[in-house]
């Protein structure tokens, strides 16, 4: 898979402070056996009313926000149940990255297992970046994922945490299986060391 190291494109503000799963794909969007389809599903409800008709003032109705590869949310963006569907459905819409200033824990490693960044920045950096993308929709956000920085188009650059294993896994495009693999010859060379000093533990 190719390497993933910058993501550019417009962001689309949407700071809604705990927006669970169960919002970010609805319950009836679930029972497919496949993940195709899930971006008609995603944030279903805050974009179409009851009759099916599509909200104005939902910002992913609005055509500045077209092709938006970027999210912005809201603290503890993701909580809820753990279904995967979410974070798929995320992608299958276009997003690459979600900024927010907090996420659910499972939600976390489900989004980071499947390529989606996940940004985390403190609650001023958030506003700043809202009222940016509001003002101005046209204006772009640039992660750059080896350094960890977020640039906004006005120059403003902020710097978010993530861990080694989670860089690695967006950058290169891993999941925990790969990440076993990587590490193949260190776990024979491990195993063939602990049955050759305790021949009785191996199962024949």
């Amino acid at each position: 898979m190719n390497r993933l190291t910058i993501i550019e494109g417009t962001a689309a503000p949407l700071p809604i402070d705990n927006l669970d799963t169960d919002q970010i794909m609805p319950k009836q969007f679930l029972r497919i056996v496949d993940k195709a389809g899930l971006a008609d599903g995603l944030l279903y409800d805050l974009r179409f009313d009851a009759q099916g008709t599509p909200r104005a003032g939902c910002v992913l109705n609005q055509p500045a926000y077209d092709g938006a590869r970027i999210l912005i949310g809201g603290a503890n963006f993701g909580c809820g149940s753990s279904r995967e569907h979410a974070v798929w459905g995320l992608q299958q819409y276009g997003f690459q990255a979600v900024i927010a200033p907090s996420f659910a824990e499972i939600f976390y490693s489900n989004a980071m297992n499947n390529r989606l960044l996940l940004v985390q920045l403190e609650r001023d950096a958030i506003d700043a970046l809202v009222q940016a993308s509001t003002q101005t929709p046209a204006s772009t956000l640039r992660i750059d994922l080896e350094r960890q920085t977020v640039t906004a188009a006005q120059g403003q650059t902020y710097t978010y945490p993530l861990g080694a294993r989670h860089k690695r896994m967006v950058i290169e495009g891993m999941d925990t299986i790969d990440l076993t693999l990587a590490s193949l010859g260190d776990i024979e060379a491990f195993e063939r060391e602990h049955f050759a000093r305790r021949p009785w533990a191996q199962v024949l």
